[in-house]
């Protein structure tokens, strides 16, 4: 089993839940591209306990990574970037799925590169079915497989309602804000995965 975690935009909960579905299926953590000072693979680490990989690229500006790259006089060739020899495997994107990675390629080629289904996360808040729904069709026209959603944040039936429908995909889960980072609170978040 190897899933790439993408999101509908930056700071949508990816990090999170990927750490979540690495514990839920005990899967390693892979992010081949970060950006900023902060290395989502020391957070997972520590919090979900699982084994990690190094990245691939890392850059220490907290912008998109085809500007972060420019900066340290480098460039992000999505051909050198290979899974590793896992049979479990959760990957992580950086950023949404058109965030560009070079001059000519975004995250969405990325994972078509890589050849794996998508989990897509998204927010449960006003915006959310635009920006999903978008996603999605991003997706298909490239021929991705797309596993399901993962809503994260306060409920919002309508919303994840409407997405399943217009979007014709599964809703993996929905998962709620915590009120604490801890191994009882992450615990009892993972019954809410419908995988």
């Amino acid at each position: 089993m190897k899933i790439f975690i993408t999101g509908t935009d930056t700071g949508v909960g990816k990090t999170f839940i990927a750490g979540l579905l690495c514990m839920r299926f005990n899967c390693a953590y892979f992010k081949p591209i970060q950006t900023g000072e902060d290395s989502d693979s020391k957070y997972i680490k520590s919090i979900f306990k699982v084994r990690t990989y190094p990245e691939v690229y890392q850059y220490s500006a907290p912008i998109s990574p085809h500007i972060a790259a420019a900066m340290q006089n480098d460039e992000i060739d999505i051909s050198t970037i290979h899974l590793p020899n896992e049979e479990r495997l959760i990957i992580e994107g950086v950023g949404g799925l058109m965030v560009p990675l070079n001059k000519e390629r975004l995250v969405i080629d990325l994972i078509k590169h890589l050849g794996i289904p998508v989990i897509l996360v998204s927010r449960t808040e006003i915006g959310t079915i635009n920006h999903t729904l978008l996603s999605i069709e991003a997706l298909r026209t490239r021929g991705i497989e797309i596993l399901g959603v993962v809503l994260n944040g306060n409920a919002n039936p309508h919303n994840t309602e409407s997405i399943r429908y217009y979007g014709n995909v599964r809703i993996l889960a929905e998962i709620p804000i915590l009120s604490a980072v801890t191994d009882c609170e992450l615990q009892s978040i993972l019954k809410f995965f419908n995988i």
